[in-house]
């Protein structure tokens, strides 16, 4: 679904992603974490194409990623959700239809906005939202075309503790319909649930690929029964 094969993203001579390379299967959620300034949101960013990549090669769905073909397979939903100023939060709905040809599109939106509690701020503008509402809009945009690949880039910033649980169940339902998911994320215990595989980045690189379990046994010596979050701060630990 996802290769990313020697990825480089330079910035003068400070490497910001350096030869980061990996591979995501249908069906797979994958959690993406590391330390502030690790690279996540820069690869994440490289390979839906926000960002013009140094070096490497990328594919989604066996194309490469800035073409029409590899687009129609993903969704993106920013660390920042960005709105239209403009446009109601209906319209935001109806628009993403248009973009992507979806259609009978409408009962799918009114659950989409009945989950995330925004049924009855459908007629309020982007511009009269609050962050935690301008994120369930992006959620919920991101949701409506039923794509087989999705990037969430700290899905839970912003959210109240029912958005985060509703995000939560939303995400084993599309692990179940065999979407393929990559979470990058802070907030470590809410992926140790739902991920099948864990990446780690430090410094630009990836330090740990692996499920939870295989991790912890790679881990040092006592690693047995760490938690995932006592995990990350082991691996990620200056030496």
């Amino acid at each position: 679904m996802l290769t990313v094969s020697n990825l480089v993203k330079q910035y003068g001579k400070q490497k910001a992603v350096n030869d980061v390379s990996f591979h995501l299967d249908g069906g797979e959620v994958v959690g993406l974490l590391g330390p502030n300034g690790a690279g996540k949101s820069t690869t994440m960013k490289c390979i839906v194409g926000l960002l013009r990549k140094t070096a490497g090669e990328i594919t989604i769905g066996g194309h490469d990623h800035l073409s029409v073909e590899a687009k129609r397979f993903f969704s993106y939903i920013p660390e920042t959700p960005y709105v239209y100023d403009l446009l109601t939060v209906w319209e935001h709905m109806q628009f993403i239809a248009q973009a992507y040809g979806v259609k009978d599109w409408k009962g799918r939106a009114n659950e989409l906005l009945e989950l995330y509690e925004l049924d009855d701020k459908q007629k309020k503008l982007g511009r009269d939202l609050s962050k935690g509402m301008r994120q369930k809009v992006s959620i919920c945009c991101a949701l409506l075309p039923d794509p087989q690949l999705l990037f969430f880039d700290e899905p839970m910033i912003g959210l109240d503790p029912k958005a985060i649980k509703n995000t939560k169940e939303v995400f084993r339902n599309l692990k179940q319909a065999g979407k393929t998911i990559l979470v990058s994320t802070h907030l470590i215990d809410s992926v140790e649930a739902i991920a099948d595989r864990v990446m780690i980045m430090k410094d630009g690189r990836i330090i740990g690929n692996d499920s939870i379990d295989n991790l912890r046994a790679q881990a040092a010596q006592g690693g047995e029964g760490l938690s995932l979050e006592d995990l990350f701060l082991e691996l990620t630990k200056d030496e």
